[in-house]
């Protein structure tokens, strides 16, 4: 049996009781949603803008509002080894607890005003939807599922409910407690590995490096969340050589040669529009020192690139998933995930056959 939502307090429309915080003892409250541990008096906001403090403790603001819904590929998110082919319900609300200065969706995670939310939905309405246009999934995406974690957690419990899947695209900027909680109710993530330095966390982002290792250690050896990992390449700031080396190091030794890792391009965007895009060979670059390092799934994003995006069996080099852009061109497994070539069982989440979803981009009105 699906689990059943809990029972929110609503303050007002929009507005919930929030789940993870505590009372100081100096008529403050302290978020314990995320590292950043905002300490907030009646009338104040947290860093993300949406968790406030009242008189009774935090509430979140955009319960049940978002900044619109799309159906996408699910490639898109990018998920490469979680049902490929298939299309996924995707929506975000606003604000970030983050503060990337290259942040490529800054319209909807640096919004200061509820206004930017245009569309309101339940939960139930959202996976009713998503069952009904046929989607595989509902992603929570654009800004980070983190900062409206409840509403999240409430969405994926309702798609669950119809049979669909239920997929985090976050910066993985969360603490233990809420972690565990949020993570129980999800399918997949893809959780962004922004650069592999405190020092670019620190200025480039306005947070620290630290804890999102941490989350990604967790997923990968504490739960069954299907885990992929994206790191975006910014000329100058995070792509040397040497930096993805050591990125490289570290998440064979952590995750293993079978989470797939994703670089992508990097276009100029919000407060770093002085800045080139990255080329394409410093993508490919990346893959290569990747692949080198020992890791079996290395793809390329945000550029033209059908050898970056196929997968190719780790034991015989069979194309097993063929892809140019986000559509597949060649199926090798069988219905079970296994190579037809020599029999070896592919890591990830895979139906009976691919879906056939294609680049296509819908808006949704539900």
């Amino acid at each position: 049996m699906a689990p059943t939502p809990p029972s929110r307090t609503f303050l007002a429309p929009g507005t919930i009781r929030a789940q993870w915080w505590h009372r100081l003892g100096d008529a403050r409250f302290q978020c314990d949603l995320c590292p950043r541990a905002c300490r907030l008096a009646p009338g104040q906001r947290g860093f993300c803008f949406v968790r406030e403090a009242d008189a009774d403790g935090l509430r979140l603001t955009t319960y049940g509002r978002a900044s619109g819904f799309c159906v996408d590929p699910i490639e898109k998110k990018p998920l490469n080894h979680f049902y490929p082919g298939t299309s996924v319900l995707s929506f975000g609300t606003a604000g970030c607890n983050l503060g990337c200065r290259f942040c490529q969706n800054w319209d909807i995670s640096k919004a200061r005003s509820a206004d930017r939310l245009s569309e309101i939905a339940t939960p139930a309405a959202i996976a009713a939807a998503a069952a009904r246009v046929g989607c595989r999934a509902v992603a929570f995406t654009y800004n980070d599922p983190v900062i409206f974690a409840e509403y999240a957690m409430d969405s994926a419990m309702a798609a669950r409910a119809v049979g669909l899947a239920a997929v985090a695209v976050t910066a993985g900027y969360m603490l233990d407690d809420a972690r565990a909680e949020f993570y129980r109710h999800m399918d997949a993530a893809n959780v962004d590995l922004k650069a592999f330095s405190e020092a670019f966390y620190r200025r480039q982002c306005i947070g620290e490096l630290a804890p999102v290792l941490e989350t990604l250690i967790w997923l990968k050896r504490e739960t069954s969340v299907w885990l992929e990992v994206t790191t975006l390449l910014i000329p100058g700031l995070n792509d040397s050589p040497e930096e993805i080396g050591r990125l490289c190091d570290w998440f064979l030794e952590h995750l293993g040669p079978d989470t797939p890792l994703h670089f992508t391009a990097f276009h100029p965007d919000y407060k770093l529009t002085h800045l080139p895009s990255t080329s394409s060979e410093i993508v490919r670059a990346a893959r290569r020192v990747a692949t080198t390092a020992g890791l079996r799934f290395v793809y390329t994003g945000n550029i033209r690139d059908p050898d970056g995006q196929t997968t190719r069996c780790p034991a015989c080099g069979t194309i097993v998933i063929g892809r140019n852009g986000y559509d597949l061109t060649r199926w090798g497994l069988t219905p079970t995930g296994v190579c037809v070539g020599c029999g070896t069982t592919l890591s990830g989440r895979f139906d009976a056959t691919p879906g056939t979803w294609g680049s296509r981009r819908e808006r949704l009105f539900l």
